[in-house]
């Protein structure tokens, strides 16, 4: 004879998977988020090898004054546009059209003190807020070279060396890797991959309790031979079991996306493994055990549907904190952080998108802190539904 929670966990299995409108949110919970992430790094991709396709578009107010300084921009793959004289309002204008990267005006004397050796002065009008605001730091690298360039030949015709512009010569090494470089900026983004386990076992959560309480079926079963412990258990884990299957589908096309998308063009990579992403997704089955205890918890006491609705989503919205405040604080990572539910995921996620090991205790934090509070939720709700208080409101 079967027990008797394998058969309510069977029952509403059998109930949430005809549901066609339960099952559409799943999948486009599933895809929402992987594919949002895949977008914004695709974009930041496409921006960061843009200029070295399509070149930079420069205009140019004073162009025949400087043609030496035309041809290194040219030579810098920087489409020089020249136009006459343009005053401010003309160049403000331009530049909101977005057309343009820069604009770079020329002094009307900027040839004779050019002769005279004495400073040349020039303009160079950007918008920062646009989409081309990167592209405005390669016409400034042109212009340093530039300017160092004449400086150097101007010392030499003079006997001095050009090394004296240099007196301290700094050498830079960047010791991080494309890893852990993805790993810092990346890492802000992995925390709504986890966010979802809440949302996958919500609507059998609510549906299985205050649902049934709403239809008064629920009645029906406290009234059959089988303990209240059997039936939350039952319908504890049909919703676990929904949410684990979506977080595990929803991390294993984020880490398809990450692998195939060409990160080395912004400086970072993914080398995340699968057996990695296993034992991330072994870590996280407890959040999704989790994320189904609280919302029976919260809705086993609520008298409708729509208010069960309204507690979860509120509830949902507690672990999203941590995983919003602490990366922007910049926190070093230590053992607490892996003690928070959804923030716990995230961390470990992050740290081995390092490509670092980090041992056993962070594995074992994430897991074992989510199934504590999963199995505290459990007891509240069992005692709940033993009371006589709860059993008359039914």
């Amino acid at each position: 004879m079967k027990p008797a929670w394998l058969i309510v966990l069977l029952k509403e299995l059998k109930e949430t998977l005809r549901d066609r409108r339960a099952l559409a949110l799943l999948a486009v919970f599933m895809l929402m988020y992987p594919l949002m992430v895949g977008a914004i790094l695709n974009r930041e991709i496409g921006r960061a090898t843009r200029p070295e396709r399509e070149g930079i578009d420069l205009v140019v107010v004073g162009a025949a004054q400087a043609p030496t300084l035309m041809a290194q921009l040219g030579q810098r793959n920087i489409n020089v546009q020249r136009r006459d004289a343009m005053n401010e309002d003309a160049i403000v204008a331009l530049l909101r059209e977005q057309k343009v990267t820069a604009v770079l005006r020329l002094h009307e004397h900027y040839a004779e003190d050019y002769q005279a050796m004495r400073p040349a002065r020039a303009e160079l009008w950007y918008d920062s807020a646009s989409e081309n605001s990167r592209k405005h730091e390669e016409v400034e690298a042109v212009l340093r070279d530039y300017s160092r360039s004449i400086a150097g030949a101007r010392l030499l015709a003079h006997g001095v060396s050009p090394a004296n512009l240099n007196p301290v010569l700094v050498q830079k090494y960047d010791t991080g890797t494309s890893a852990s470089r993805s790993a810092s900026t990346i890492g802000t983004m992995l925390g709504i991959f986890f966010v979802p386990a809440f949302m996958f076992c919500m609507s059998t959560a609510v549906d299985s309790t205050a649902g049934e309480r709403e239809r008064r079926s629920l009645e029906v079963l406290l009234a059959q031979p089988a303990r209240p412990g059997d039936l939350i258990v039952g319908k504890w884990l049909a919703a676990a079991l929904l949410s684990i299957v979506g977080i595990t589908l929803e991390l294993a096309i984020a880490h398809g996306i990450l692998k195939w998308l060409p990160l080395e063009e912004i400086g970072m990579s993914w080398r995340l493994s699968a057996l990695d992403l296993a034992a991330v997704c072994l870590a996280s089955a407890t959040l999704s055990m989790f994320a189904a205890a609280i919302e029976i918890a919260l809705s086993i006491n609520a008298k409708s549907f729509k208010e069960a609705q309204s507690l979860v989503s509120i509830a949902m919205l507690v672990p999203i904190v941590p995983v919003i405040v602490v990366p922007m604080m910049n926190l070093s990572t230590t053992h607490w952080m892996y003690l928070v539910p959804v923030l716990s995921n995230q961390t470990l996620l992050r740290e081995l998108a390092k490509g670092q090991s980090i041992g056993l205790t962070p594995f074992l934090l994430t897991f074992f802190s989510s199934l504590v509070l999963a199995m505290l939720c459990l007891v509240f709700t069992e005692r709940r539904m033993r009371s006589e208080r709860y059993l008359m409101t039914v």
